[in-house]
């Protein structure tokens, strides 16, 4: 346990969400970022970078871990490993209907363009309609992390400082394994800010907006965050020298 405040963190906020404890890692990566796997809440890990901790304070990063431990709560990467089969199996199926349908079929050419546009079809679709379950359920984690940490508010604060600091401090290993962009709280590839239909993650803009909105609803303290608000990749986080006293969150 080399970082006991941020176990014991996501040890409060486990039982605030009534799941298990998930183990807790963390990596070295410059770039501020997190995720969660697992197959259930039984076996779940949940990880965060050391650019994380030094650019957040204690109240974004409980936001942070809530949203990750909401993943958790909703089984999303086992949805999402279904999902990426379900993909798979229509990617398989669209080149069998082409190198066998194709060639057997009577109609000669119509048969062929009709295997064809599956083959290329086939796994567009199933691809975006695997990305719309992603951003949907960024969606919804954000929705339980606000719930969990009961601060919208600190939580799109994390997002803005994440999103911001990521455009200029690249993901090493995420850009060898982009199959992984997914899995974290903020895109971490380069040049993936836009929202579009081929997107893993719902645009922050976007994503501030609904929590302002939460926060609106649940009567949270303070401004509304502004979507535009930026950061240096030197703020101060929990760990840091300069770390100010911590806010009041779910942990007391």
């Amino acid at each position: 346990r080399s970082a006991p405040e941020l176990y014991v963190l996501v040890q409060q906020l486990a039982a605030a969400a009534r799941v298990p404890m998930p183990r807790v890692y963390v990596m070295e990566n410059p770039q501020p970022n997190a995720f969660a796997t697992g197959r259930n809440p039984e076996h779940a890990a949940l990880a965060v970078t050391t650019g994380l901790l030094q650019t957040v304070n204690q109240e974004e990063l409980a936001g942070v871990l809530a949203h990750e431990i909401g993943h958790i709560k909703n089984r999303d990467t086992l949805l999402m490993t279904l999902t990426a089969t379900i993909a798979g199996a229509v990617s398989m199926l669209a080149n069998f209907g082409f190198y066998f349908g194709g060639r057997s079929n009577n109609n000669g050419n119509v048969g062929f363009i009709g295997s064809l546009l599956l083959l290329i079809l086939g796994p567009l679709a199933a691809g975006l309609v695997q990305m719309a379950i992603s951003r949907t359920r960024e969606y919804e984690a954000d929705r339980a992390g606000a719930e969990i940490s009961k601060r919208p508010l600190a939580l799109a604060s994390a997002l803005k400082k994440i999103a911001s600091v990521s455009e200029r401090v690249p993901n090493a290993p995420a850009e060898r394994n982009p199959a992984s962009a997914h899995l974290f709280i903020v895109n971490p590839l380069s040049g993936a800010r836009m929202d579009n239909l081929f997107s893993t993650h719902p645009n922050v803009e976007n994503r501030v907006a609904r929590l302002n909105e939460m926060a609106r609803d649940m009567g949270d303290e303070g401004a509304v965050a502004s979507a535009g608000a930026s950061v240096s990749a030197s703020s101060s986080g929990p760990w840091s020298p300069s770390r100010s006293s911590a806010g009041r969150g779910p942990w007391g």
